[in-house]
């Protein structure tokens, strides 16, 4: 099942639950996952790996809003945003933890024959395609950077 006939499902049911929050944020998904198929120059389509990555930024940009909103005493919209996130990890996929991240990292790092912090660019390349939708490019960023120096 795609995502955008998973998504519709899940809107029907959050409709006939009258559950208010969840609905907005399964139509700001499906918001843009519409906005993705009539860009200029799409096919109409959408591929899991586009949908991943729209899934992702979305996440990032809720995870950002409710940090600051918290700083800024707000934790009332911080919660709203929260419960977003929360809404849109269900679509992700199951996110690695920070060791199997690492041997993932480790792997890549052989693969490129990368030995020292000048090959991070060439590492970062490999692992971003490879982690895609699995961990977030920050923690990638760090890990690498730390495998690197090491």
């Amino acid at each position: 099942m795609s995502l955008k006939t998973q998504i519709d499902s899940d809107i029907k049911n959050a409709m006939l639950a009258k559950n208010k929050e969840e609905l907005e944020a399964l139509r700001g998904i499906k918001s843009l996952i519409l906005l993705a198929e009539t860009e200029k120059g799409g096919s109409g389509e959408v591929s899991q790996d586009t949908e991943n990555k729209l899934l992702m930024k979305a996440a990032k940009q809720r995870k950002e809003s409710a940090d600051i909103f918290n700083q800024q005493g707000r934790a009332d919209l911080a919660q709203k945003e929260l419960f977003q996130l929360e809404i849109i990890s269900r679509y992700l996929p199951k996110q690695l933890s920070n060791d199997e991240l690492a041997a993932a990292i480790r792997q890549v790092i052989s693969e490129t024959g990368a030995t020292g912090p000048q090959d991070m660019g060439k590492v970062m390349g490999m692992a971003t395609k490879k982690l895609a939708g699995q961990a977030d490019g920050k923690q990638i960023s760090e890990i690498v950077k730390k495998l690197l120096s090491a």
